[in-house]
């Protein structure tokens, strides 16, 4: 007797199929049992659905669902499919993108949640497409991250969901998230959270450090340990660590990364690349070298680059060419980044024929063309070492037009090496091409101060109110046993005030004696008065904090100071001799770079006067 049971026909599309991904696989787990007829053998299918349902899609649908694909449903597979879809799929398969969505699953879709089915399945793969539509269009009238408590018709309500459906309210949370909005509405819908695992606190954290919430990044983390609903993993502390490398907190990050070895989390990739971004951000250069050093396995290209910029940054340009040329010589290939960093330590130290020369090799060995990034990096070679015929040059045949970064640097020369022509120039430039940044205008006042125009100051001024512009106000910060202690310029805020002005008045002495005059040129206001001036530049910010570390910390040990903005010229001469009289190394990050204070004198070589 013949055997009677033959294997189903393949597809005339099933091969080419196979080899693409599907493109209404998400939509069509949204079908529940409630919705289609799953019985072996069923032929009735949603109107539609059949034409736009490929056949490897089975292997993702919903348990309930795959019967209708077994082979004893033979009725449903043998028939082949309408030329019209077949043509229809060799043009998808020729456009790019990838088209859209057939329109059918998301009008079904977009209804309310009961009509997508009353099971759990369904209910999870309708958030999940909902959340993804979101996503991936432009809303038209309100921020996306409203729209899940603002349109219950379009994004499924938590009470929807049963409380241990984690799959939906975790894609709830990250519609949240990574549309942006109301910072209000993401902590209400994760406090009412049923419950919470390592998804949603990780979907958090990673808000906080996109958005700039650093403090509450930290504050997220305490929480998560306190509740014990989860450990921490390496996702959890990528964003964390990234957070206190923001913030300069050395404590919180030497304890993140004892927190990596006593639960002896795998340190991968993407963990240390950012350990050693937070120990090169906090001024620990040693503390990145280890990491770097203990990194198992080859390493990638974004380890190279980040401890390249970690020496770059901290003002040793030596030691991070030393690297690179010990990075090619295991043969990796660099990337454009690698190159911004090394033309950066070129920069930084004042290396104009390494840059140079590096600039010449990315293009005729590595095959690297530079962008805006690199020409930048050599307009500020060039500045810094007063070329600027050079850094014209360069700006005027460049294939491109110089951005604001680019005029920065020029301007900032202009105002260290005393160009006020030309400084003018570029000033007037910047503030049109970038109207909105408070540094231009900041920069071209003071080019009209150290020429002594003061009409030109308040014009730039006025100019600068009008348009509406508000200059960031500088601040300094300490960290002392996990506390983070900001001070302003004049500060008398500190519960220590009495202590901390006490410790500046014998600072003050002490320079003194030691043969040390304020700078009062960096004084950029129309004061006659000298003694205002030297009271000026003494209640300046990073002067406070230092105080507040001599008093606050053990004898010998550093001091850690972030500075929001550009340090000054004359706190930075100052705090080369303190360095050397109280016996301190005190470590200053600016906007820029790090400075490193040690016997009198700083890393950066004295190359701190120019903005990148």
């Amino acid at each position: 007797m013949p055997n009677r049971t033959s294997t189903v026909p393949p597809h005339p599309l099933h091969e080419r199929d196979a080899r693409r991904p599907p493109r209404v696989l998400v939509p069509c787990r949204a079908f529940s049992a409630s919705r289609l007829s799953c019985r072996p053998g069923a032929t009735q299918w949603p109107r539609g659905a059949r034409r736009a349902l490929p056949l490897h899609a089975h292997a993702s649908l919903p348990e309930q669902c795959r019967p209708l694909l077994s082979p004893s449903s033979s009725p449903l597979l043998r028939s082949p499919p309408p030329r019209r879809n077949r043509s229809r799929n060799r043009r998808y398969a020729m456009r790019k993108p990838r088209p859209p969505l057939p329109p059918w699953p998301r009008r079904r879709l977009l209804r309310t949640p009961r009509a997508c089915g009353s099971t759990r399945t369904s209910r999870s793969a309708c958030s999940t497409t909902c959340s993804a539509r979101a996503l991936t269009r432009t809303p038209r009238r309100t921020s996306s991250l409203s729209r899940p408590a603002r349109a219950p018709g379009t994004v499924l309500r938590p009470r929807s969901f049963t409380d241990n459906d984690m799959v939906a309210w975790n894609c709830l949370l990250r519609g949240y998230a990574q549309e942006g909005g109301d910072e209000d509405l993401l902590r209400d819908f994760f406090a009412r959270m049923p419950s919470r695992d390592s998804v949603s606190w990780n979907t958090v954290l990673s808000w906080c450090v996109v958005n700039g919430e650093y403090d509450e990044a930290i504050a997220v983390f305490r929480e998560m340990l306190a509740s014990q609903e989860c450990q921490p993993d390496r996702v959890t502390l990528v964003s964390v660590v990234s957070a206190i490398a923001y913030l300069g907190a050395l404590a919180h990050g030497l304890w993140a990364h004892a927190y990596v070895f006593r639960k002896c989390i795998e340190v991968e990739e993407k963990l240390s690349s950012a350990l050693i971004n937070m120990y090169s951000k906090c001024g620990f250069i040693e503390g990145a070298v280890y990491v770097f050093d203990n990194v198992g396995g080859k390493r990638s290209l974004d380890t190279w680059n980040a401890m390249l910029a970690g020496f770059t940054a901290n003002g040793y340009s030596e030691r991070a060419l030393e690297l690179f040329t010990r990075m090619e010589s295991t043969r990796l290939m660099p990337n454009k980044i690698t190159f911004n960093t090394v033309l950066n330590a070129c920069s930084h130290g004042g290396l104009v024929e390494e840059g140079m020369k590096y600039f010449q090799r990315m293009s005729r060995f590595y095959g690297i063309e530079p962008d805006i990034a690199h020409y930048g990096c050599m307009v500020d070679l060039f500045c810094r070492a007063g070329m600027f015929e050079k850094a014209e040059e360069i700006i005027q045949t460049m294939p491109m037009e110089p951005d604001a970064s680019m005029l920065k640097a020029l301007l900032g020369a202009c105002r260290t090496h005393k160009n006020l022509e030309l400084g003018k120039k570029v000033g007037h430039r910047l503030i049109e091409a970038a109207a909105n940044d408070h540094a231009g205008y900041v920069l071209l006042s003071n080019i009209y101060a150290l020429d002594g125009n003061w009409g030109g100051v308040h014009k730039v001024r006025k100019l600068m109110l009008d348009r509406g512009v508000l200059k960031t106000p500088g601040s300094s910060s300490v960290e002392l046993n996990g506390v983070i202690h900001e001070f302003i310029s004049g500060d008398k805020s500190h519960s220590r005030k009495r202590d901390i002005y006490k410790m500046l008045g014998e600072i003050c002495q002490q320079l003194k004696s030691s043969g040390y005059t304020p700078d009062t040129s960096q004084v950029l206001l129309d004061i006659d008065d000298e003694d205002v001036k030297e009271s000026s530049l003494a209640l300046h910010s990073e002067k406070l904090a230092i105080a507040f570390g001599l008093i606050s910390t053990a004898p010998g040990t550093p001091i850690r100071v972030v500075n929001n903005l550009r340090i000054c010229g004359d706190c930075h001469n100052a705090i080369k001799l303190i360095s050397k009289i109280y016996g301190r190394c005190i470590i200053v990050r600016d906007a820029n770079r790090f400075h490193h204070f040690r016997k009198g004198s700083c890393s950066c070589g004295d190359y701190w006067g120019m903005l990148l």
